[in-house]
């Protein structure tokens, strides 16, 4: 029931002793909601702080290549899984940034070929093992054509960049890499 407050000097008391109660919780809950408190008493948020460790940037997925006496190359790749992204690859891409690739994930490792049919771009293509170690790598491989190219034994990826990549960075069978996959922002 609805009604005027009573002003007696136990409602008062029961009053007083609401509003610290009140006053002490707004206070935690400022402090746990990482609140910081102005010169003119006000809670303010902390937000550009805590949106920073909520909310990270995404980060694309990455293959580091660690050649041997060198400094780690980076490159940005394009992940391909399915079936049907495999066979699409780069086909029709005009230009590929010189830090990206495409990273071909397969089931198991096994002998795997590839043609540049419908790819514009010369490229090389870096066939990895299992244990992430280059197998083997074909340079400079000719736009528009149908020819397969592979390199004698099992890979289960295969790491596509720019023509001349490899040499310029010294990559060689044996070389190590990782493989850094992408993080979601939230």
């Amino acid at each position: 029931m609805f009604g005027p407050v009573p002003r007696d000097d136990a409602a008062r008391g029961s009053a007083r002793h609401a509003c610290l109660v009140f006053g002490l919780w707004l206070a935690a809950c400022s402090s746990a909601l990482g609140c910081k408190t102005t010169t003119s008493g006000e809670a303010q948020p902390e937000t550009t702080q805590r949106a920073s460790q909520k909310n990270p940037q995404p980060q694309p997925a990455r293959v580091e290549l660690l050649p041997p006496g060198a400094d780690p190359i980076s490159v940005t790749v394009e992940v391909v899984e399915t079936p049907e992204a495999r066979q699409r690859g780069l086909m029709y891409r005009k230009q590929l940034a010189p830090d990206a690739g495409m990273l071909f994930l397969f089931e198991r490792s096994e002998h795997h070929a590839f043609w540049m049919h419908n790819t514009l771009i010369p490229l090389d293509m870096i066939f990895i093992t299992p244990d992430w170690r280059i197998l083997g790598i074909v340079e400079n491989a000719t736009p528009l054509t149908d020819t397969s190219r592979s390199v004698p034994g099992d890979s289960q990826y295969v790491l596509e960049v720019n023509a001349g990549f490899a040499r310029r960075h010294g990559l060689q069978a044996g070389t190590s890499l990782r493989y850094i996959p992408a993080t979601p922002g939230s």
